[in-house]
């Protein structure tokens, strides 16, 4: 744990429904178990969600399916890294990845959702934000199964679609060469 360094990642880039969730955090506090979101179980990233909102400093932004539509992920991503240096001007910023998307001044390491507990961190609360959403949105519209696939590009995500069209929370700008025919 490093006190002045603010950790940035998102959940969502390669979503076909739904937000992009991009998040900030400086830790004030050790916390165990920390790792990658990807590698976490959903019970695990919950618990620790809390543990880091109680023991940081962080910023979480949402991006909705139309602002990423049309602005694209770049932009928004940008935007958010933007909006999180704003917050954290005191701090260093490192972001997961191999790009900074524009920003100066922020450094990148791939990886570092693995490496470094502050973006570990980050991506805990951008993957829990992301996925809470995703599992109201599961209430709205049940048939497209957003609580089990989360609106990423899975086979249930797919047959959902043929079968039942576009979601209203459907990324447009988001092609499936399968579906391009008939999806929009």
């Amino acid at each position: 744990m490093s006190n002045n360094l603010c950790g940035i990642d998102e959940a969502g880039r390669g979503c076909l429904a739904g937000p992009l969730a991009v998040a900030g955090c400086v830790l004030q506090e050790s916390i165990e178990g920390l790792a990658d979101s990807k590698t976490l179980t959903h019970k695990k990233r919950e618990e620790l969600f809390g543990q880091i909102t109680k023991k940081s400093l962080y910023k979480i932004l949402l991006f909705s399916h139309s602002e990423v539509d049309e602005k694209g992920l770049s932009l928004c991503l940008k935007e958010a890294i933007l909006a999180i240096c704003e917050d954290f001007k005191e701090y260093e910023i490192l972001m997961d990845g191999n790009c900074s998307f524009g920003v100066r001044g922020i450094k990148t390491m791939i990886k570092a959702d693995a490496k470094v507990a502050e973006v570990s961190a980050a991506s805990i609360l951008a993957k829990v934000t992301r996925d809470r959403y995703m599992l109201e949105m599961d209430k709205l519209y049940p048939q497209y199964g957003f609580a089990k696939h989360k609106g990423y590009g899975s086979a249930l995500h797919i047959e959902m679609i043929k079968k039942f069209g576009a979601s209203p929370i459907q990324r447009e700008s988001f092609r499936i060469k399968a579906l391009e025919a008939t999806l929009f």
